[in-house]
């Protein structure tokens, strides 16, 4: 699946919350900080930025991917 390129970082923050279990506890800057704690204790940060650079998309999918053992993929069909 193709990543899309128009992504904001506040609507993926909010997605990871409504979808995949995250809080956002703090923000500091352009910075929204996410955690959870299934299955284990996990923290993101996510930069409010218009829009999200790819590099940056990628990793922090690749990270939330590992953190909640599954795929890419997956996380991408819920935005």
């Amino acid at each position: 699946m193709k990543i899309p390129r128009d992504t904001y970082g506040r609507d993926l923050a909010a997605a990871l919350c409504r979808d995949w279990g995250y809080q956002k506890v703090n923000q500091v800057g352009s910075h929204i900080i996410l955690q959870t704690d299934t299955p284990a204790h996990h923290r993101v940060s996510v930069p409010d930025h218009k829009p999200l650079r790819l590099g940056t998309f990628n990793a922090i999918l690749r990270e939330i991917a590992t953190a909640k053992k599954t795929t890419r993929e997956a996380i991408l069909a819920s935005l």
